[in-house]
């Protein structure tokens, strides 16, 4: 996989573009909540795909390449014009998608997105806010500090990401864990935002399929082909 540099106006739509090519090994797609963007190179396909609420295990086909683009919350729903929240686990064929030119994007990922997105609006911040208080603090206070109702806050998020707001906080946490160094199971807990260890092993084993000693020590479970 090769990430690309993303220049500092792309970056407010996007988390991250990468180029990424099948070599026949095992790949673990860890739980994901952001949509992402994706051209299947061979066949100049292009695929969204929804947040990912459980890790796939798969073995792709070796030469098979994609450009993938993790969009940032609400992005997507911009550029497709609709809500996402049908989305969540699963990956829709796009025949067009407005202004993107596909052999364009195959050829200059960053050039394509720049021109497609140069001029249309940003979407206002508000799920920007809304997510990064959901990693410290619960629901019903991120309604409070964003003067929204709980009701109002879900239909944000469900419409923005494709998750409920407590399923987006729930994948973040485990993304903090999957993302930290080495050190005591109890303190990555503590720092994720978890009640204990126990409970950070709980939802780790719920979304990954095995326990994290497990994972960190390589046994997975049995990958599958990759269908995508």
């Amino acid at each position: 996989m090769r990430s690309l540099d993303v220049p500092p106006a792309l970056m407010r739509w996007v988390f991250g573009i990468d180029v990424a090519t099948a070599a026949g090994s095992p790949v673990v797609d860890v739980p994901d909540h952001a949509t992402t963007l994706l051209l299947r190179m061979d066949r100049r396909e292009l695929i969204v795909m929804g947040p990912r609420t459980r890790a796939a295990y798969h073995v792709g086909t070796p030469g098979r390449s994609c450009v993938r683009v993790r969009m940032r919350p609400g992005r997507t729903q911009t550029l497709l014009g609709r809500p996402l929240r049908d989305l969540a686990d699963r990956a829709l064929p796009l025949r067009a998608l407005p202004g993107l030119d596909v052999d364009r994007f195959a050829a200059d990922p960053i050039a394509a997105l720049e021109e497609t997105l140069a001029d249309r609006p940003e979407p206002a911040h508000r799920l920007d806010e809304a997510a990064r208080l959901l990693a410290v603090v619960g629901v019903a206070t991120t309604a409070a500090r964003l003067h929204l109702s709980e009701r109002r806050l879900r239909t944000l998020f469900t419409d923005g990401t494709g998750l409920s707001p407590k399923r987006f906080a729930r994948i973040d946490r485990l993304r903090t864990v999957l993302a930290a160094d080495t050190g005591r199971w109890s303190d990555i807990a503590a720092t994720a935002g978890y009640y204990d260890q126990s409970h950070m092993t709980a939802e780790f084993r719920h979304f990954m399929g095995v326990p994290p000693a497990a994972f960190t020590a390589g046994h997975h479970p049995t990958p599958s082909p990759c269908t995508t």
